[in-house]
Formats: C-alpha cells, sequence, structure tokens
C-alpha cells in the first residue's frame, strides 16, 4: 500500500530507519526540511515540521511516502515563492532513499506534491534542478515540466528553472 502523507509522532521507528538509510549524506538529505540532527528529539522535529504550515518565512509542508510501511521519500512544498526561491528552489523539493532510486519514486513523489499545490490553488509550480542533476531534470519533465530561463548562480554553477501548469 502507498501513501502520501505527513508524519506524525507515531512514525519515529520507521523515520529513523528512513533516515539512517541516508548514510553519510544525511547532512545533505533531500529535502533539508527532514534533516533531524538539526533538532533534538524527534518530537521537536515533529513540531517544527507542524509549524512550519502555519509561522516560517515561506510556509511550507512536509510529506512522505510510505510504501509496505516504509518510508520511500519525502518532498518540501512551499506554498507560494519568495525572490530566493524564484531561482534557487522553486516550489518543491524532493528525495529519496538511496536503495529505492531509479525506480519512479521520485516521479510519484512530485506527482503528489503538484496535486497538493493545487489545493492551495497555486495555478503553476516552479521546479529547479542543478544543471548535473540529470534525473531530476527527467521527473521534472516526466511531470510536465516546460523549461524556463536558467539561473546562473554566484558560484557559477547553472539552477535549471522549469514551470508545471496544475
Amino acid at each position: 500500500m502507498i501513501e502520501f502523507r505527513k508524519l506524525t509522532i507515531n512514525d519515529e521507528i520507521l523515520f529513523m530507519e528512513y533516515f539512517n538509510a541516508w548514510g553519510a549524506e544525511q547532512e545533505s538529505i533531500v529535502p533539508s526540511a527532514t534533516n533531524l540532527n538539526r533538532y533534538d528529539s524527534f518530537r521537536n522535529f515533529i513540531y517544527n515540521l507542524e509549524e512550519r504550515e502555519k509561522s516560517y518565512e515561506v510556509l511550507n509542508t512536509t510529506l512522505f511516502l510510505f510504501e509496505d510501511g516504509k518510508i520511500i521519500g519525502s518532498s518540501n512544498i512551499r506554498h507560494y515563492l519568495n525572490e530566493f526561491l524564484i531561482y534557487y528552489g522553486g516550489h518543491v523539493g524532493y528525495g529519496v532513499r538511496h536503495d529505492k532510486r531509479g525506480q519512479g519514486y521520485a516521479t510519484k513523489i512530485l506527482n503528489e506534491s503538484l496535486k497538493f499545490l493545487k489545493s492551495l490553488n497555486v495555478d503553476k509550480a516552479l521546479m529547479t534542478c542543478d544543471e548535473d542533476n540529470i534525473a531530476s531534470r527527467k521527473v521534472i519533465l516526466h511531470n510536465g515540466g516546460v523549461q524556463d530561463q536558467s539561473h546562473i548562480r554566484e558560484d557559477g554553477g547553472v539552477t535549471h528553472r522549469f514551470w508545471i501548469d496544475l
């Protein structure tokens, strides 16, 4: 069974297994909102995710894809964009645990995230990815992304930008 939903305090064991699956890359887990190392407890982590929907610079919701009692990946959905997100982050950041990549889960997570954005009355979603992130580019295109002007970052790297009609 597949579910796409918020975490609850009862998901601690499942989340810890997911978080540990990121191994040495825990500090660069995507989306960064799911980096448990920023908090002193799982309870505070859940509290922060809840607060981000009510009071945050850009309101956002973090949802997780569960399959057969295992967390596969997650997304952080920004309810609207600020200037930084217009160039660097877009409406949705998503990630899939390493052992489940290349199996269509990122496409599913983005598709479900876009449905959530539509429920917030967003008409067009902005998606971004680094120039060298070919897998993410394919996921965005598969979900209807139309490439817009890319952004050259201060470090010289290129961020591709895509719009998806909802």
